[in-house]
């Protein structure tokens, strides 16, 4: 199944807003229905390939037929740019300029080399492919000549297992939950469950550095890597015949978060766990922010660390995304102030009209969740927290994938709705967070569009954290227009207070400029020279990354 063109995921899952939800909105906000509707899939006018046949039969005689090289508008469509909300305004209002040319669907890593080696040939850019889920304009060239998508979704086998060693081989095009089941049949998991779990690919976790919801206890991706097969014009890099080494600078890294500039990834070999026996998520209440956020680094550097360990903010928990699953459907308080028969049995606490909330999960064999549970729970009560109960973990595990869904829905209904992130080491995590929020709250509200403000801690680590941002806002007449000083007056911020400009979505053309400034011009220079040795022509992803020369 494809995903939605004009929207996230699965069409049969999309939901309505709650008119709790709507209201909201419009009372707090000032957002209104959109004056026009967005336009259908036979609606948007798609310009003819510009290939040449020369480049058409070439690409066709690479990848083992014509059937594998799709120029018709729908394909194109569906490979024009990601899923960040500028991305979604523009093709509902039918912008797709930067359509591919065509769409190339390889088989494997030498049908991968010969299509490389057709676009230098003929000169054409080409935009690796998985499942399509970059919020950063990973997908969006900067050349403006013509340009072919990539897609690896026949690259979707589980190539090798070892299970002594725990490792796993897979292709580059297998999604998330294929994945998981390939691996499941044996008895493992990856344990990789970022919140595009459902269409992502272990390419595109590679090529950004994916980091899971249960990053905590699994690692984020990049950790997990331990070997991988580039190709790129110049010919095939491998990495990684051991865990560890000591022999010279570590190139596994530098492919990883190279997001397509400097080759294709064709497969990914990793480190797999045994599947878990066990597993618990449950809610606690903070009575702040900082008193959550204290609690958090206490276990990130103490232990026992949970598997799943994230806290959202006052706003965040007020509004319901701490749970998504419950995201305009919890019951108005009784006028009495007593609780409902089902919290008086003890089934789940009553919900907390004020402070954060915060959910740990815990996962693997029983004995080793209830020791760690419990003793984190020691932790938590002696940081101030008071527990909620399994009822908020449930929630919050059974609508971890639905965000996405509810933006979609949001966008529906006139309002804007945007995610970023970041990470900081502990002691700039404060400052970072005021800092995202002023600047995106100060932009937007000069612009006429006062937001709200929400975030939560997703990850943690020893050493510091990554904040989540979502920012709710009204349209305005340019919704993209409107955005785009925020967005950047943000990731300022984000230098200015002492964070990355990004933990795990990537760079993309949204970050480019100041992760250039982030890596500074010796490193960004650094880059630049191997992307020329492995990528002379500057085909691959112009202009992602690094600016196109």
């Amino acid at each position: 199944m494809d995903m939605l063109w004009s929207g996230w995921g699965d069409p049969a899952r999309a939901q309505p807003l709650p008119d709790t939800v709507a209201g909201l909105l419009r009372d707090l906000l000032g957002v209104q229905p959109r004056g026009t509707r967005p336009v259908t899939l036979a609606e948007i006018p798609v310009p003819p390939s510009s290939l040449p046949p020369a480049a058409l039969r070439s690409l066709s005689a690479a990848v083992g037929g014509g059937e594998h090289v799709r120029t018709d508008a729908e394909t194109r469509i569906r490979h024009t740019r990601g899923k960040s909300t500028p991305d979604l305004l523009r093709i509902r209002d039918g912008d797709v300029d930067d359509v591919p040319a065509a769409v190339v669907l390889p088989a494997g890593h030498d049908e991968v080399l010969a299509v490389l080696r057709t676009c230098a040939q003929h000169h054409l850019a080409l935009v690796p492919f998985g499942g399509g889920t970059s919020v950063v304009g990973g997908l969006t060239p900067g050349r403006r000549s013509a340009f072919v998508a990539l897609d690896l979704r026949r690259m979707d086998r589980l190539l090798a297992l070892d299970p002594v060693s725990r490792t796993a081989t897979l292709q580059p095009g297998l999604r998330a939950p294929q994945a998981e089941e390939l691996l499941a049949a044996h008895g493992f998991t990856l344990g990789h469950f970022p919140q595009s779990y459902e269409w992502a690919t272990i390419g595109g976790f590679a090529a950004t550095r994916s980091s899971g919801q249960a990053s905590a206890g699994y690692g984020r991706f990049d950790e997990m890597v331990l070997g991988l097969t580039l190709a790129t014009p110049e010919g095939t890099l491998d990495t990684g015949r051991a865990p560890r080494s000591a022999a010279g600078p570590d190139l596994r890294q530098l492919i990883l978060g190279s997001e397509g500039a400097f080759g294709v990834i064709t497969s990914v070999t990793v480190r797999i766990r045994p599947v878990p026996q066990f597993r618990r998520y449950e809610g606690w209440h903070f009575a702040s922010f900082a008193d959550g956020t204290a609690a958090l680094r206490r276990l990130a550097q103490d232990g026992p660390r949970p598997t799943v360990l994230r806290l959202s903010d006052e706003t965040e928990t007020l509004v319901g995304l701490a749970q998504p699953d419950a995201l305009g459907t919890s019951p108005a308080p009784r006028p009495d102030g007593l609780p409902s028969a089902r919290e008086a049995d003890g089934s789940s606490s009553p919900p907390r009209p004020d402070g954060c909330t915060a959910v740990a999960g815990f996962e693997g064999t029983e004995e080793d969740t209830a020791y760690r549970r419990d003793r984190a729970a020691e932790i938590l009560r002696d940081c101030g927290g008071t527990p909620l109960g399994a009822e908020p973990g449930r929630r919050w595990a059974h609508g971890r994938y639905t965000t996405p869904y509810l933006r979609d829905s949001l966008l529906d209904a006139g309002a804007f709705v945007e995610t970023l992130e970041t990470a900081a080491f502990w002691s700039r995590v404060p400052g970072l967070y005021a800092a995202v929020r002023e600047a995106l709250t100060a932009t937007l509200t000069e612009a006429g569009t006062p937001p709200l403000v929400m975030c939560h801690i997703s990850h943690v680590y020893e050493n510091g954290a990554s904040l989540y941002f979502t920012v709710v806002s009204a349209q305005g007449d340019e919704p993209v227009a409107h955005w785009t000083p925020a967005k950047h007056a943000a990731n300022d911020a984000i230098l200015a207070a002492g964070g990355t400009i990004s933990h795990h979505h990537g760079v993309g053309t949204d970050h480019r400029d100041w992760y250039v400034r982030e890596a500074g011009a010796l490193g960004a220079d650094a880059l630049r020279a191997v992307k020329r040795r492995l990528d002379p022509a500057g085909l691959l992803n112009p202009g992602v990354l690094l600016p196109a020369d």
